[in-house]
């Protein structure tokens, strides 16, 4: 019998990129999503017979028929720009759908997976950031709806873990990219590259020296995949520590698009990180990874899609 998983947030820019994987290593996948932040056409190259997309929100009742081996929560709006539009339904999807996927989880007996974040740690006042830091974060601020639900989506799993004895394994996710990402994401990747291609002034928070670290996706989904095949419950940080500042991002997705794009500035939204770097000694040490893919060579293979989704 084939290994079967339930992948929520399945059209998401991360979703879509697991479900790839855990397909290649022959799990049956079930794909959920509500797309009030996906988009089906991540998912429109696969043919696999092992895979089927249902459309649900998973704050309501989850019914799987059949065994579930892995669960892997992976749905929430996860850029600003979405969590700022969506604020309640980012805080329902991570106490509620946190909530119905661990009942689920319990009810099969499956494995479950948490996509947690790098936010949890706010804007940290311990530089790198590991995973014993407690973070410190605004509750009330604009993105507490995001961090907080994040935070309360970890001591959830770690409840069932304690209480219900469910395999929960937490990973904090640190800066991702690469293709699927949409343009109009809010974040500083696909800002940059669609505001280069099409010879847009560079929007740049503040001065620009603001730090963030880059992980390519495939990178990410192999250490995801890592962890689940683990021993480990984590929480662990799969991120990439090459850390630059925000300008430095801007300039080289400027080069490498050959673009002529000025600069222009503009006020630093509120509780925006001053820094943020993964310490991944544990990831290291526990799961024997490390990210392979260099930032040029994955900006590379993002702006080609983004050259091809902007023609």
């Amino acid at each position: 019998m084939s290994t079967r998983t339930l992948v929520t947030g399945a059209a998401g820019f991360l979703g879509s990129h697991l479900v790839d994987r855990l397909l290649s290593k022959g799990h049956e996948v079930i794909g959920m999503d509500n797309f009030i932040t996906g988009d089906r056409t991540n998912l429109d190259h696969i043919s696999d017979p092992k895979f089927t997309l249902v459309e649900h929100d998973v704050t309501e009742e989850i019914r799987i028929e059949g065994p579930l081996d892995y669960i892997l929560h992976f749905a929430s709006p996860a850029s600003p720009i979405d969590y700022l539009e969506l604020p309640i339904q980012t805080l329902k999807v991570g106490s509620l759908g946190t909530h119905k996927t661990l009942g689920l989880a319990k009810a099969k007996n499956a494995t479950y997976l948490l996509a947690s974040t790098s936010e949890v740690y706010g804007d940290p006042l311990v530089h790198p950031q590991r995973e014993d830091y407690w973070g410190n974060v605004n509750p009330i601020g604009p993105r507490g709806v995001y961090d907080e639900a994040k935070r309360f989506a970890e001591a959830m799993g770690v409840a069932y873990r304690r209480y219900h004895g469910v395999d929960v394994k937490i990973v904090r996710i640190f800066n991702t990219y690469g293709p699927r990402m949409r343009i109009r994401d809010g974040r500083a990747i696909p800002a940059f590259i669609s505001q280069c291609l099409s010879d847009e002034p560079l929007t740049v928070f503040g001065k620009g020296d603001q730090t963030r670290s880059f992980c390519f996706v495939s990178d990410l989904v192999t250490g995801i995949c890592k962890l689940l095949l683990s021993e480990h419950q984590g929480p662990v940080n799969i991120g990439n520590p090459a850390e630059m500042t925000i300008l430095q991002l801007a300039s080289t997705i400027k080069t490498l698009t050959e673009s002529n794009s000025p600069i222009e500035y503009k006020d630093l939204p509120e509780d925006d990180p001053k820094v943020r770097q993964p310490d991944i000694g544990l990831a290291q040490s526990l799961l024997d990874w490390s990210p392979e893919v260099g930032l040029e060579n994955g900006l590379a293979e993002t702006i080609a899609y983004f050259r091809q989704k902007l023609a």
